[in-house]
């Protein structure tokens, strides 16, 4: 029985906000036991016309853009009012690089550091009781559910007044979103499937010092779709797609075009071990011929450590016997 046990409870993919069209990867608000702790560190290598340490896109058309996403972050989940809750920090850093064309100036640059920290926070409204002991592991399929979620960011990441493709962004903005899980047939391992949304609106400040002008950003919706599947009992498979519509950009009052933009994909996750699981997986804007199109396409890459000082404790006493 222990070693059951041990080997069900995995922070299920626990990787903090990620930009839009590097998407949060499937399966991330599965529910786990409550208490646990996850450290995931992400690689992605995204190239476009905008910049993707920037959730907003403003589309340099003709632009080119090459960056290296490489967040790290923390996670734990806890109980609140009775229901599953979780709380995350992520710490994006990177190297970003290219060519782009504002108010008729062309800007070619390299940099690399720390981008705006990002503070989540997630809790279960509608859906299953929270995870607080080992029967109700054992018991627990997600059926339905229903989150609310809220991402901050805060502008302290690095910025360069004279340029326009920066790690910081110079501005708060955040998200308010619904992570939606629904189940769909047997809830056992290696036949797992889900259907999953996550509808959000993202919210941006203005930032009053962009290469010496006023840059201004409408909300914008996001709506993810996720398809997942076991393929065995620690693989699993997953379908993508990502809708943004709206964060039209003002510059000093001069409106630009909103955003309008299909995103399609694939991720692969494997669970290495009882507290490892990694995934791989690709984006792409699929409707991006204009040169006023956003293109951007990338791969993720993500490894997560996650433990429970209770399961811990379960393999050590297996590990004396």
């Amino acid at each position: 029985m222990p070693a059951l046990l041990a080997a069900v409870v995995i922070v299920f993919g626990v990787t903090c906000a990620t930009p839009a069209f590097a998407q949060v990867p499937p399966r991330f608000y599965w529910k786990t036991l409550s208490g646990a702790n996850a450290v995931p560190l992400i690689y992605m290598p995204m190239n476009g016309n905008a910049n993707p340490f920037d959730p907003a896109y403003t589309v340099a058309p003709g632009g080119r853009v090459e960056a290296t996403v490489a967040p790290v972050g923390y996670a734990r989940t806890f109980v609140l009012f009775d229901r599953a809750a979780m709380a995350a920090v992520l710490v994006p850093m990177g190297r970003i690089s290219g060519d782009v064309t504002f108010f008729g100036l062309t800007f070619s640059e390299q940099t690399s550091g720390f981008g705006d920290p990002l503070a989540e926070f997630d809790i279960n409204v509608l859906g299953k009781k929270p995870i607080k002991n080992l029967p109700d592991l054992l018991r627990y399929e997600p059926g339905f559910s229903l989150d609310l979620l809220v991402d901050v960011a805060f502008p302290i990441g690095e910025y360069d007044n004279e340029q326009p493709l920066n790690l910081g962004q110079n501005r708060w903005y955040g998200r308010v979103a619904a992570p939606i899980v629904w189940q769909i047939g047997p809830w056992v391992p290696g036949r797992r499937t889900t259907l999953e949304f996550l509808p959000s609106l993202w919210l941006f400040g203005a930032n009053d010092d962009f290469v010496g002008h006023s840059l201004e950003t409408d909300p914008m919706f996001q709506l993810e779709g996720h398809l997942t599947r076991d393929l065995a009992k620690d693989l699993w498979a997953s379908l993508d797609a990502t809708w943004v519509e709206g964060g039209k950009a003002s510059i000093d009052d001069v409106e630009g075009e909103k955003l309008s933009n299909i995103g399609m994909g694939y991720t692969l996750g494997y669970h290495i071990n009882d507290n490892i699981q990694t995934t791989f997986g690709y984006m792409s804007t699929v409707n991006d011929s204009d040169p006023e199109d956003l293109r951007l396409d990338g791969f993720r890459v993500s490894v997560v450590f996650g433990w429970h000082p209770l399961i811990e404790g379960i393999k050590r006493l297996e590990g004396g016997e």
